[in-house]
């Protein structure tokens, strides 16, 4: 299957078998159904099965889809039958099932599209000199920007660069045959590294500050030394040349259609200013943005210590863009700590990290709101009905999360904005039973769940065996009674969203490389992974009126898939293929058919024969 390539219209809604399914779905007694456009479905799915998503509901066989583009009815295909009509599309699952798409909380599409248009180093664990000569061919293939063309290398592997301990400095870059620009993007979005060529051009001297949020790591002489964590990584990106509108548009549009090939239906993009929501409104106006999108939009450090002017500064937004098609505004968003892995160690945490040979340091992260500050901006945006969507990686930056959105409540009442906080990859145990009294939800990227140079290497040694087996407490929290939602934080990693289900089970997925972490502990149910994923991400962005479940009356954003996720073994729910997405019920993709079948999708021919007019009965 080509993910990136756009579903032809006219090979659309086909019968999977053919006419004969078609006869046998439509006869006998539709011919009211066929005289009543109000009645009829656009669109019935019948032989699949179908996961309601509901509580203790039963599979079904079939669902109907109006032409309001919301669902009709699910049950039986022999009950379904009344909604098919002359002109409504038939499609045969073939056992298949059909479910809710899959919504995501807390990715960053449109920069996966920017990304695109970078060579990339893919996340490598590798050496200086191997380093080195990746970005030589690099060099090699793009001799026409010498000698000041900026090259940018997106994947960039903050934790990988080996041997471990290894840490990045502006002179192993210097060291390469050129004297063009050069800076690597770290695929966690908090690390970047510049050659001098390109901290000159970005006036990064041992005079400049660190900003609100963020640090240049220097050398003892106070010099920079080419590593920049967080928020001063935008010294480095506002001087990068940007790409054109045309190629960010188009790179932006296969970024989403390669979600929607995945089976995502709804984004919630975690990280949103004018510039995203520019491109946003570009790419509805082209027909182009086949998702729901909820920006969560940025209020950085400063202004999160100004709700009043936080406020004013997310309304704006929101009345200069609230008409694009397609976007949901009502979520911010605010970083409160950094990354948790060395060499960054920028996490807060409630007790200090240790040293390499699990010594205790005075070092305990970084965090970049007080919970004082937090809890007067969660009490202002819930008073106004607006939702806060915290980055917290380390406990104490979770329990900073918490504690302000306790203030909130306390100042309040419980109003239903479901604030959430984000990765969750640290948790104090006490903390574990807050999450549901204050109606707080946990947004888990639980493909970070598994044994890897991220979780082993990179943070074992610096939090010691104890916190390590608390990492991505999901089941814990759900036990304790706490709301899950799921996200992917792409591009932080390639979109894998059916490995990624399958992670929150097993805690090993296809990628992990060193085993399992911990699913004895913390893995989840095959059921409660689906429904975080699907229902739970619809409670989080206050959606659940919307979508999220295979119901009348909701939104028909479904999508088709090859295989039984329930049923299959585990490890196969990686490999998971999605054969049709549709949002309000029309497609947005259709992948390749099965060998030796015909397109999943196309118009029924079979069934006007039905009533004369092909003859194919």
């Amino acid at each position: 299957m080509n993910p990136s390539s756009a579903p032809s219209r006219r090979r659309l809604l086909a019968t999977g078998l053919g006419a004969a399914a078609a006869v046998s779905l439509a006869a006998p007694g539709t011919a009211s159904a066929a005289s009543s456009k109000r009645r009829s479905a656009a669109l019935v799915v019948h032989r699949a099965r179908v996961l309601t998503g509901e509580a203790h509901a039963p599979v079904e066989e079939a669902v109907a889809v109006g032409r309001d583009g919301k669902v009709l009815a699910t049950g039986s295909s022999a009950s379904l039958r009344r909604f098919v009509g002359r002109d409504t599309e038939v499609v045969d699952a073939r056992g298949a099932t059909v479910m809710s798409g899959i919504h995501d909380g807390h990715a960053h599409p449109l920069g996966a599209g920017e990304r695109s248009l970078h060579p990339t180093l893919e996340g490598a664990s590798v050496t200086v000199p191997q380093l080195q000569d990746r970005l030589k061919e690099f060099l090699s293939a793009d001799q026409a920007h010498e000698p000041d063309g900026w090259l940018v290398v997106e994947d960039w592997n903050p934790v990988g660069l080996l041997p471990a301990g290894t840490v990045p400095h502006h002179r192993m870059l210097d060291a390469l045959p050129t004297r063009r620009p050069v800076a690597l993007i770290g695929n966690d979005g908090h690390n970047a590294w510049a050659n001098q060529r390109a901290l000159d051009l970005a006036g990064i001297t041992a005079a400049t500050p660190d900003p609100s949020g963020g640090q240049i790591v220097r050398d003892p002489d106070g010099t920079p030394g080419g590593l920049l964590k967080d928020t001063a990584q935008d010294l480095l990106t506002r001087v990068i040349p940007p790409p054109t509108r045309a190629q960010l548009l188009d790179a932006c549009a296969k970024a989403l259609a390669r979600a929607a090939a995945s089976g995502i239906t709804t984004f919630m993009d975690a990280s949103v200013g004018a510039h995203e929501l520019d491109t946003y409104a570009a790419l509805a106006a082209a027909g182009r943005l086949p998702q729901r999108i909820v920006p969560a939009l940025l209020i950085g450090p400063d202004l999160a210590r100004d709700p009043a002017g936080a406020l004013r500064h997310v309304r704006d937004l929101r009345a200069r863009y609230g008409q694009v098609p397609g976007l949901r505004f009502g979520t911010a968003k605010v970083f409160l700590d950094g990354v948790i892995e060395y060499p960054s160690q920028t996490a807060a945490l409630l007790a200090p990290y240790l040293d390499a040979e699990g010594r205790p340091t005075d070092h305990r992260g970084d965090l970049y709101v007080s919970a004082a500050d937090y809890g007067r901006l969660a009490t202002a945006f819930d008073r106004a009905d607006w939702q806060l969507h915290a980055h917290a990686i380390g406990d104490r930056a979770v329990r900073t999360a918490l504690d302000g959105y306790e203030v909130a409540v306390r100042a309040n009442g419980r109003r239903g904005n479901r604030h959430t906080v984000a990765h969750l990859q640290l948790v104090h145990p006490s903390d574990y039973g807050r999450f549901a009294p204050l109606g707080v939800v946990a947004c888990m990227q639980l493909q970070w769940a598994m044994r890897d140079i991220w979780t082993m290497e990179a943070l074992l040694p610096y939090i010691g065996a104890a916190r390590h087996r608390l990492l991505y407490p999901a089941r814990s929290l759900e036990r304790h009674g706490a709301a899950l939602a799921g996200g992917s934080d792409w591009p932080v990693d390639p979109l894998q969203t059916w490995n990624q289900i399958r992670t929150a089970v097993d805690r090993e997925g296809s990628e992990a490389g060193e085993g399992a972490l911990y699913p004895e502990l913390e893995g989840l149910s095959r059921a409660s992974s689906l429904r975080m994923h699907t229902a739970g991400t619809a409670h989080q962005l206050r959606m659940e009126h919307v979508s999220g479940r295979v119901r009348a009356g909701l939104a028909a954003d479904l999508v088709v898939l090859d295989r039984d996720v329930t049923r299959v073994p585990v490890p196969e729910v990686s490999g998971t293929e999605v054969r049709l997405t549709l949002v309000n019920g029309k497609p947005v993709h259709e992948g390749a058919p099965p060998a030796a079948a015909r397109p999943l999708l196309s118009r029924p021919a079979s069934l006007t024969g039905v009533h004369g007019g092909c003859g194919c009965g």
